[in-house]
């Protein structure tokens, strides 16, 4: 009778002024399961007791109307399957969404397709919940209008995997703790994963495609970045891999980090007094700068990292840096001169890393414009062999991996 009930709505929604769909929700009891058959369904809806509304086919649209909110959720133990959910209002201010969820526990959303609204999924105080394959994008607008494909808001111990956000503005996780974002993949977007103030955070398995920053770290803590693969947009004027700005007991292992202006982007970091920040076993590769040090960045462990085919391995443009400070040490660099005469494959000689006239844009940033050229390039080549300038002290890895082995 229920299922009934829906199918006969649905023929004659395009001319009803009430929302058959929230009827059937209002008049379902606690714990029901209501299955929808093909076709679209009148959005702008609220949950606000526990149940289900899944699709039983291929098919099944739950469209907005261009203003508000399409599905707002006030219920804990609910579920969304296998749903198209479409056309949300565009009023940031309001936090226009997709899908809004609103002090609630244990609520899944899974295997659905959101497009056409600003925000995708909003959770807001919300816990012990999953996003799980879902494919979801924002508006049409440019990158800066469109809203946030996810975003977490005072949510915690939370799982975000297997789902695709391309064309969004963020996913982020703004004081949000213990919360874990895993194998999903992210495609032209502006911050893909972005932690503000939040601790406890499990990223693993991410790829990340042209974005302005794949993986932004900010006051954040207690952070582990693992097998990751992050690929910027080169040449973008912004394409940073992974930035850590105010970042404590930051953990970065086995990711790949290239393409981009810079790699690591290290700002600050770690903040808190008695923490180390460590990056290990990771390739960064084939960008403008591979680690870049901004302020006093110091306590940071670079240990077992293949760091190759960067115009810059390592740079920063503080003037009072303190990057020798770091604990840097058996990491593979393509541009160490040494030798391994006895064949251990670590170097014989400490790799050395000097500012010549890269120094002068660090007081003359406007110089940054000749950054790379041949002339430029030259002539650092010629300082290393006759200064006429005293270089800056940057770095010492003093067991420098002699070749790659795998």
């Amino acid at each position: 009778m229920f299922k009934t009930l829906l199918f006969i709505c649905f023929t004659f929604i395009a001319n009803a002024d009430t929302n058959p769909l929230q009827e059937a929700i209002d008049s379902a009891s606690s714990g029901s399961v209501v299955k929808l058959s093909k076709g679209i369904y009148k959005g702008n809806i609220v949950i606000d007791k526990p149940i289900s509304i899944l699709a039983k086919e291929d098919g099944v649209v739950i469209e907005g109307s261009g203003s508000g909110t399409v599905i707002t959720i006030k219920s804990s133990h609910v579920k969304l399957q296998n749903l198209k959910i479409i056309k949300s209002g565009n009023r940031a201010d309001a936090m226009d969404a997709a899908v809004f969820i609103n002090n609630s526990q244990k609520v899944v959303v899974e295997n659905c397709t959101i497009e056409e609204s600003l925000f995708g999924i909003f959770m807001d105080n919300v816990g012990n919940s999953a996003v799980l394959n879902n494919k979801i994008s924002s508006n049409s607008e440019d990158i800066g209008l469109r809203g946030d494909g996810l975003r977490l808001w005072f949510s915690h111990d939370n799982v975000i995997k297997n789902n695709s956000f391309t064309k969004s503005r963020d996913i982020v996780f703004m004081r949000s703790n213990n919360n874990a974002i895993e194998n999903n993949y992210m495609q032209e977007c502006r911050f893909a994963i972005y932690t503000h103030h939040s601790k406890n955070i499990i990223i693993k398995e991410n790829r990340v495609k042209e974005s302005a920053i794949g993986i932004f770290l900010e006051g954040s803590m207690d952070i582990n970045v693992t097998d990751n693969i992050v690929a910027g947009h080169h040449g973008a004027q912004t394409s940073l891999g992974i930035l850590f700005k105010g970042a404590s007991n930051i953990h970065v292992e086995k990711n790949s980090v290239g393409e981009c202006n810079q790699a690591l982007y290290i700002d600050n970091s770690p903040k808190m007094q008695e923490t180390k920040n460590r990056i290990l076993d990771n390739k960064i590769m084939y960008s403008t700068r591979g680690l870049d040090f901004k302020n006093h960045s110091i306590a940071n462990v670079i240990k077992n990292n293949k760091i190759f085919g960067n115009m810059d391995n390592i740079m920063t443009d503080s003037r009072n840096g303190r990057t020798n400070e770091n604990e840097i040490e058996g990491n593979y660099w393509d541009d160490y001169e040494g030798f391994d005469i006895n064949k251990d494959n670590i170097g014989d000689s400490s790799h050395k890393k000097y500012l010549y006239l890269d120094q002068l844009w660090v007081n003359n940033p406007e110089l940054m414009f000749f950054y790379g050229s041949p002339v430029l390039s030259m002539l650092n080549f010629l300082l290393k062999i006759a200064p006429f300038m005293e270089p800056i002290f940057l770095i010492e890895d003093k067991k420098p991996i002699f070749q790659v082995t795998n």
